[in-house]
């Protein structure tokens, strides 16, 4: 259900909230996704003519907030892949390689799986790839890395 007040405005599944900014005078807009208990973004609000109370939001502003606070959702989903899924090409003998480091973050028994897909005409082989095995979480893939457990015809990786 939609919400158009000053103070909060509820649409297309994002609430911003004007808040009193706790560390001054001035006002802050916290906007919220769903019903996530913690907000996506978390920024300074203008003062109203009054310069006391805050400017009430209106649809430009809330639009301008929702495309900001699905930006910094975006980054925040492309760093943490980065963070979990690491790669790199190397030829071995006559084979170019792409190999693979993609971290399972288990509360548990945190892992990561390591695997090889052989390069053709610089694509990854439809076939999938040609070994995969299980390491620890903190695995250091590197070229040379690599290279050793491929040279090792895929065994144990260290």
């Amino acid at each position: 259900m939609a919400i158009k007040e000053p103070r909060r405005w509820r649409d297309n599944g994002w609430t911003a909230r004007v808040i009193k900014n706790e560390d001054d005078d001035g006002w802050a807009v916290a906007m919220f996704k769903g019903r996530e208990p913690e907000p996506a973004l978390v920024g300074p609000w203008t003062m109203g003519r009054d310069k006391k109370n805050p400017k009430p939001l209106d649809v430009s502003a809330f639009n301008t907030l929702v495309k900001t606070a699905n930006e910094v959702l975006r980054r925040h989903e492309q760093q943490l892949r980065a963070q979990l899924h690491k790669s790199v090409q190397l030829t071995v003998g006559e084979q170019r390689w792409e190999i693979t480091l993609d971290i399972v973050p288990d509360e548990f028994e945190p892992y990561a799986l390591l695997a090889a897909h052989p390069l053709h005409g610089g694509h990854v082989s439809i076939d999938g790839p040609v070994a995969e095995r299980r390491v620890r979480p903190d695995f250091k893939l590197s070229p040379r890395s690599a290279a050793d457990w491929i040279e090792s015809d895929f065994g144990p990786a260290r």
